[in-house]
């Protein structure tokens, strides 16, 4: 197999690690970004739900397929998770492990339509959409820039780094934007000039992704 060629349980299973990581390291700076337009909790939420999916993910059988997994995570998210962090992002991975089923592994194509299922979930729950400084701001460049990469010939590897790189972006372009979707959106102009900190979760977990790809055997 070439390197980073497919997505696989062990795939999932190390991005989840990686995320869990992530915002373990990162839990006062989200907590940081949450307190001047939010509930100052998202840090603490996030560090608590991801650590909840790694140990319900080690209780998985070995055989059970990466879209399973998946669901399992987002189930576990929306059980362990307050505020609005636990239901948008289990309905981000669920909507993705649906998309992709039974199949014991996954190529690039099928990825970049996973991650357009969860941005889809998300819009559809939070009734988001581009510029309304939500997690919609960074996953929707993030999905097209997969896309995007894809169809100029990019593999899997590289195809996923552009869509970490424009998460990142879409993060750091929340800053000038109003709020005009969640808590955030009853601060008006006051939500001015901070970054929104679901659009920063959205640019671990793609950087999360783009880590555990690079592990692929």
């Amino acid at each position: 197999m070439i390197a980073g060629a497919s997505v696989q349980s062990a795939t999932v299973n190390s991005w989840m690690s990686e995320i869990a990581d992530s915002v373990s390291a990162e839990r006062d700076y989200l907590t940081q970004l949450d307190a001047a337009i939010g509930d100052g909790d998202h840090g603490t939420n996030m560090n608590r739900g991801f650590g909840a999916v790694q140990k319900a993910l080690a209780e998985q059988d070995a055989d059970v397929p990466p879209g399973r997994l998946l669901i399992v995570a987002g189930k576990t998210l929306v059980s362990t998770v307050g505020g609005a962090s636990g239901p948008l992002w289990g309905s981000a991975f669920r909507h993705a492990g649906r998309t992709l089923g039974d199949a014991a592994e996954w190529d690039a194509e099928q990825l970049v339509q996973a991650l357009g299922a969860a941005r889809d979930g998300v819009v559809e729950l939070g009734a988001a959409g581009p510029g309304d400084k939500t997690m919609v701001d960074a996953l929707t460049p993030a999905v097209d820039a997969m896309r995007a990469s894809l169809d100029a010939g990019a593999g899997l590897m590289e195809s996923v780094t552009a869509a970490a790189e424009a998460a990142e972006e879409g993060a750091h372009a929340t800053v000038p934007l109003q709020a005009r979707k969640g808590r955030a959106s009853y601060l008006g102009e006051r939500s001015i000039g901070h970054q929104d900190p679901g659009a920063t979760s959205v640019a671990l977990v793609m950087r999360a992704l783009e880590r555990a790809v690079s592990q692929e055997p």
